[in-house]
């Protein structure tokens, strides 16, 4: 009967790794995956994982081994390594040693990813003109996350710590795996529903593609576009880009970025206020303190020192347009009454009165017609005689 053995973790990694180097198709192994989580190390070694549609696959590739590629490895690149397979003894964790590695194409996540891109940018999604601005100081912020981890978390903390003011409101969402983007769509419909908030942090922590990939689905991309509330897309990657990033309103790097994007630090606005404050007081202070020299200065001219020597000078000035106006009016009567006695002796000498004065009569009939000829008389006809003094009556012999 086979006796249970004992054995310290170190011991089964190392019994373990012995195994792996004695099956001869490990030692020599070309393996076709797309490239994930690369990262290259200032030591010059390449840490990634190879992966397809159902499966990971750890990878590292040395410094020496990478100096030899023609090509810079990235994320969403599919290619061909080859090496050998052995366990990390430390970690406890299989992966492959690349020796060599060829490009073999785009990753179908990538071709999926950049397919999606191409068509919503076609569709206008993605313009700036249809975005909405976040507000200033919002009064509830809605947060669209997974319940547990450090994103929800760091929001949580940075939200209260820069605006305690604001409300908070926690949908917890699935951030990854199957029925992810589906669940993160249900919450952005529903704080749109109830207008249950002024503007929206969606997102996550980091993460692989495939963990980031609800992300990339087309649902989430039109929710976001659908939605009337401001978003904020917070999914944990800063140098990378989900289609939810294009999308939103507004992209942040790290959800920890969206909290201080979505609501202004208290801090800063107390020190905007007292800003503001010391410089309306030095304004009011400086402006009260010339107010204050120009009332000193007025003080000191005479007009209110000794207010009677304007008077005085004030009625010399109307005493003088007094005279002036006299004599104006003075003026204008003489010239007028010139005038009139002028037109009095003109009218003078044309009046008959004054040739009856002067000796001169004037014969009328009875009807009052003037006798101006001696036909126009008969013998017998009564006339009257005026001269300068009355009238005579006569009749015509």
């Amino acid at each position: 009967m086979f006796e249970r053995m004992t054995m310290t973790v170190s011991e089964l990694n190392l019994f373990l790794k012995d195994i792996f180097s004695q099956i001869p198709v490990l030692g020599d192994i070309r393996i076709k995956g797309e490239i994930s989580n690369f990262k290259h190390h200032s030591s010059g070694h390449m840490y990634m994982s190879l992966k397809d549609e159902s499966g990971v696959l750890r990878a590292v590739m040395f410094r020496s081994a990478a100096m030899g590629l023609d090509f810079k490895p990235e994320n969403g690149m599919q290619v061909i390594a080859e090496g050998r397979v052995g366990v990390y003894e430390r970690d406890g964790q299989y992966q492959l040693y690349i020796n060599s590695m060829t490009k073999d194409g785009k990753g179908n996540l990538f071709e999926k990813f950049e397919k999606l891109k191409r068509k919503l940018e076609q569709e206008g999604l993605f313009e700036q003109s249809r975005k909405k601005p976040v507000p200033l100081f919002p009064r509830r912020i809605g947060v669209v996350t997974a319940p547990t981890g450090a994103a929800v978390r760091d929001i949580i903390n940075i939200l209260t710590r820069r605006f305690p003011c604001a409300d908070i409101c926690l949908f917890p969402v699935l951030v990854q795996g199957d029925g992810a983007a589906e669940s993160i769509c249900r919450a952005i419909e529903y704080f749109n529903l109830v207008d249950g908030a002024d503007v929206l942090i969606v997102g996550r922590g980091g993460g692989s593609v495939e963990d980031l990939w609800a992300f990339n689905e087309e649902c989430l991309a039109r929710a976001i576009y659908e939605s009337n509330i401001p978003i904020i897309s917070a999914v944990g990657h800063e140098t990378d880009f989900t289609i939810a990033d294009f999308v939103a309103d507004l992209r942040a790097p790290t959800p920890s970025a969206a909290a201080e994007l979505a609501v202004p630090s208290k801090e800063e606005l107390s020190e905007k206020l007292g800003s503001f404050e010391k410089r309306m007081k030095g304004a009011l202070e400086k402006g009260v303190e010339k107010r204050r020299l120009q009332l000193e200065l007025y003080s000191k001219k005479q007009v209110l020192q000794n207010p009677i020597i304007m008077i005085n000078e004030k009625q010399l000035q109307l005493d003088g347009v007094f005279r002036m106006f006299e004599n104006a009016v003075n003026n204008v009567l003489s010239e007028k009454q010139k005038a009139l006695a002028l037109k009095a002796s003109l009218l003078d000498g044309l009046s008959p009165l004054g040739a009856l004065s002067r000796g001169f009569s004037v014969a009328k009939k009875t009807d009052g017609t003037v006798v101006k000829f001696v036909g126009d008389t008969v013998s017998g006809d009564e006339l009257k005689i005026v001269v300068s003094d009355g009238e005579i009556c006569a009749v015509v012999k």
